[in-house]
Protein backbone atom coordinates (compact mmCIF):
# COMPACT_ATOMS: atom_id res chain seq x y z
CA UNK A 1 0.00 0.00 0.00
CA UNK A 2 1.16 3.53 -0.73
CA UNK A 3 1.90 5.12 2.65
CA UNK A 4 0.32 8.51 1.86
CA UNK A 5 -2.91 6.74 0.83
CA UNK A 6 -3.91 6.77 4.50
CA UNK A 7 -4.31 10.55 4.28
CA UNK A 8 -6.72 10.58 1.32
CA UNK A 9 -10.34 11.74 1.80
CA UNK A 10 -12.05 8.54 0.60
CA UNK A 11 -11.43 5.53 2.77
CA UNK A 12 -11.20 2.18 1.02
CA UNK A 13 -12.03 -0.92 3.05
CA UNK A 14 -9.51 -3.04 1.13
CA UNK A 15 -6.99 -2.38 -1.59
CA UNK A 16 -6.54 -4.37 -4.74
CA UNK A 17 -3.44 -6.56 -4.84
CA UNK A 18 -3.46 -8.40 -8.16
CA UNK A 19 -0.74 -10.40 -9.89
CA UNK A 20 -1.45 -11.22 -13.53
CA UNK A 21 0.27 -13.38 -16.11
CA UNK A 22 0.55 -12.72 -19.84
CA UNK A 23 -1.11 -15.66 -21.59
CA UNK A 24 -1.16 -13.86 -24.96
CA UNK A 25 2.52 -14.37 -25.82
CA UNK A 26 5.04 -17.04 -24.81
CA UNK A 27 6.64 -16.49 -21.40
CA UNK A 28 10.04 -14.78 -21.51
CA UNK A 29 12.65 -13.52 -19.12
CA UNK A 30 11.83 -10.07 -17.70
CA UNK A 31 14.41 -7.50 -18.80
CA UNK A 32 12.65 -4.34 -17.60
CA UNK A 33 10.50 -3.46 -14.59
CA UNK A 34 8.33 -0.36 -15.04
CA UNK A 35 6.53 1.31 -12.13
CA UNK A 36 3.49 3.31 -13.21
CA UNK A 37 0.99 5.65 -11.58
CA UNK A 38 -2.52 5.43 -13.06
CA UNK A 39 -5.90 6.91 -12.24
CA UNK A 40 -9.59 6.39 -12.66
CA UNK A 41 -10.53 10.01 -13.36
CA UNK A 42 -13.94 11.30 -12.27
CA UNK A 43 -15.23 14.31 -14.22
CA UNK A 44 -18.77 15.06 -13.10
CA UNK A 45 -20.89 11.99 -13.88
CA UNK A 46 -18.37 10.53 -16.33
CA UNK A 47 -14.91 9.00 -16.24
CA UNK A 48 -12.03 10.16 -18.43
CA UNK A 49 -9.83 7.57 -20.13
CA UNK A 50 -7.31 7.83 -22.94
CA UNK A 51 -8.15 6.43 -26.36
CA UNK A 52 -5.11 4.98 -28.11
CA UNK A 53 -4.72 4.20 -31.80
CA UNK A 54 -1.40 2.46 -32.37
CA UNK A 55 0.36 0.33 -34.96
CA UNK A 56 3.49 -1.28 -33.54
CA UNK A 57 4.91 -4.59 -32.32
CA UNK A 58 1.59 -5.30 -30.54
CA UNK A 59 -0.39 -4.84 -33.77
CA UNK A 60 -2.76 -2.28 -35.25
CA UNK A 61 -5.06 -1.49 -32.34
CA UNK A 62 -7.57 0.99 -31.01
CA UNK A 63 -8.42 0.75 -27.32
CA UNK A 64 -8.90 2.68 -24.07
CA UNK A 65 -7.03 2.62 -20.79
CA UNK A 66 -6.74 4.68 -17.64
CA UNK A 67 -4.50 7.69 -17.85
CA UNK A 68 -1.06 7.51 -16.33
CA UNK A 69 2.44 6.38 -17.03
CA UNK A 70 5.89 5.61 -15.82
CA UNK A 71 7.39 6.93 -12.59
CA UNK A 72 10.64 8.62 -13.60
CA UNK A 73 13.88 8.41 -11.63
CA UNK A 74 13.76 10.66 -8.56
CA UNK A 75 10.00 11.09 -8.84
CA UNK A 76 7.40 9.90 -6.31
CA UNK A 77 4.33 8.00 -7.48
CA UNK A 78 2.23 11.10 -6.64
CA UNK A 79 4.51 13.39 -8.65
CA UNK A 80 4.30 10.98 -11.60
CA UNK A 81 0.51 10.89 -11.37
CA UNK A 82 0.29 14.69 -11.36
CA UNK A 83 2.67 14.97 -14.31
CA UNK A 84 1.04 12.22 -16.37
CA UNK A 85 -2.55 13.43 -15.88
CA UNK A 86 -1.47 16.96 -16.69
CA UNK A 87 0.30 15.83 -19.86
CA UNK A 88 -2.25 13.32 -21.16
CA UNK A 89 -5.54 14.87 -20.03
CA UNK A 90 -4.67 18.49 -19.29
CA UNK A 91 -6.14 18.39 -15.79
CA UNK A 92 -5.42 19.17 -12.19
CA UNK A 93 -7.16 16.93 -9.68
CA UNK A 94 -8.03 16.04 -6.12
CA UNK A 95 -6.84 12.62 -4.92
CA UNK A 96 -9.85 10.75 -3.55
CA UNK A 97 -8.58 7.23 -2.85
CA UNK A 98 -5.82 4.74 -3.39
CA UNK A 99 -7.38 1.75 -5.19
CA UNK A 100 -4.47 -0.67 -5.13
CA UNK A 101 -1.71 -2.25 -7.14
CA UNK A 102 -1.82 -4.51 -10.19
CA UNK A 103 1.34 -6.25 -11.33
CA UNK A 104 1.28 -7.55 -14.89
CA UNK A 105 3.62 -8.66 -17.67
CA UNK A 106 4.10 -7.96 -21.36
CA UNK A 107 6.05 -11.01 -22.51
CA UNK A 108 6.37 -9.64 -26.04
CA UNK A 109 8.59 -6.80 -24.79
CA UNK A 110 9.99 -8.66 -21.74
CA UNK A 111 8.53 -6.20 -19.24
CA UNK A 112 6.93 -6.41 -15.81
CA UNK A 113 4.64 -3.51 -14.85
CA UNK A 114 3.92 -2.45 -11.27
CA UNK A 115 0.80 -0.26 -11.57
CA UNK A 116 -0.42 1.83 -8.62
CA UNK A 117 -4.01 2.99 -9.16
CA UNK A 118 -5.81 5.99 -7.67
CA UNK A 119 -9.27 7.50 -7.85
CA UNK A 120 -9.16 11.23 -8.60
CA UNK A 121 -11.62 14.04 -9.30
CA UNK A 122 -10.97 16.78 -11.87
CA UNK A 123 -10.61 20.23 -10.27
CA UNK A 124 -9.23 22.24 -13.21
CA UNK A 125 -8.76 21.81 -16.96
CA UNK A 126 -5.76 23.17 -18.82
CA UNK A 127 -3.70 22.49 -21.96
CA UNK A 128 -2.33 18.99 -22.55
CA UNK A 129 1.41 18.47 -23.16
CA UNK A 130 1.89 15.16 -24.97
CA UNK A 131 5.19 13.56 -25.87
CA UNK A 132 6.07 13.02 -29.52
CA UNK A 133 5.29 9.28 -29.18
CA UNK A 134 1.90 10.00 -27.60
CA UNK A 135 1.07 12.24 -30.57
CA UNK A 136 2.56 10.36 -33.54
CA UNK A 137 2.74 6.70 -32.44
CA UNK A 138 -0.27 6.27 -30.15
CA UNK A 139 -2.56 9.14 -31.27
CA UNK A 140 -3.58 9.53 -27.65
CA UNK A 141 -6.86 11.38 -27.01
CA UNK A 142 -8.99 11.84 -23.87
CA UNK A 143 -12.40 10.20 -23.97
CA UNK A 144 -15.26 10.67 -21.47
CA UNK A 145 -17.40 7.61 -20.77
CA UNK A 146 -19.99 6.43 -18.29
CA UNK A 147 -19.05 3.47 -16.14
CA UNK A 148 -21.20 1.13 -18.28
CA UNK A 149 -19.74 2.48 -21.54
CA UNK A 150 -16.20 1.93 -20.22
CA UNK A 151 -16.96 -1.65 -19.13
CA UNK A 152 -18.48 -2.40 -22.55
CA UNK A 153 -15.35 -1.07 -24.30
CA UNK A 154 -13.04 -3.13 -22.09
CA UNK A 155 -15.12 -6.24 -22.75
CA UNK A 156 -14.93 -5.63 -26.51
CA UNK A 157 -11.14 -5.18 -26.29
CA UNK A 158 -10.73 -8.79 -25.16
CA UNK A 159 -10.81 -9.84 -28.85
CA UNK A 160 -7.15 -8.83 -29.26
CA UNK A 161 -4.07 -10.06 -27.39
CA UNK A 162 -3.05 -6.64 -26.03
CA UNK A 163 -6.70 -5.74 -25.39
CA UNK A 164 -7.06 -8.84 -23.19
CA UNK A 165 -3.99 -7.86 -21.18
CA UNK A 166 -5.19 -4.28 -20.68
CA UNK A 167 -8.75 -5.42 -19.82
CA UNK A 168 -7.67 -7.96 -17.24
CA UNK A 169 -5.52 -5.29 -15.59
CA UNK A 170 -8.05 -2.46 -15.66
CA UNK A 171 -11.55 -3.93 -15.25
CA UNK A 172 -11.03 -4.89 -11.58
CA UNK A 173 -9.76 -1.35 -10.93
CA UNK A 174 -12.79 0.25 -12.62
CA UNK A 175 -15.14 -1.89 -10.51
CA UNK A 176 -13.14 -1.01 -7.36
CA UNK A 177 -13.49 2.70 -8.20
CA UNK A 178 -17.26 2.33 -8.63
CA UNK A 179 -17.52 0.41 -5.34
CA UNK A 180 -15.48 3.11 -3.57
CA UNK A 181 -17.64 5.93 -4.93
CA UNK A 182 -20.86 4.11 -3.99
CA UNK A 183 -19.60 3.23 -0.52
CA UNK A 184 -18.54 6.81 0.21
CA UNK A 185 -21.85 8.16 -1.14
CA UNK A 186 -23.73 5.83 1.22
CA UNK A 187 -21.54 6.87 4.18
CA UNK A 188 -22.10 10.52 3.29
CA UNK A 189 -25.87 9.99 3.20
CA UNK A 190 -25.88 8.29 6.61
CA UNK A 191 -23.73 11.03 8.15
CA UNK A 192 -26.16 13.80 7.17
Amino acid sequence: MIEKAKELPFKVESYLEIDLKDDAWPETEVCEVRHTARAVVLDGERLIFVHIDRNDVFGNLQYIETSGGGVEEGESVFQALKRELGEELGIEFELLAYLGQVRDYYNLIKRKNINDYFLVKVTKKKDRHLTEDEISKWHLEPIRLTFDEAVARYEKMKDTKLGRLVSQRELPVIFKAKQTLESNAEKGATNE
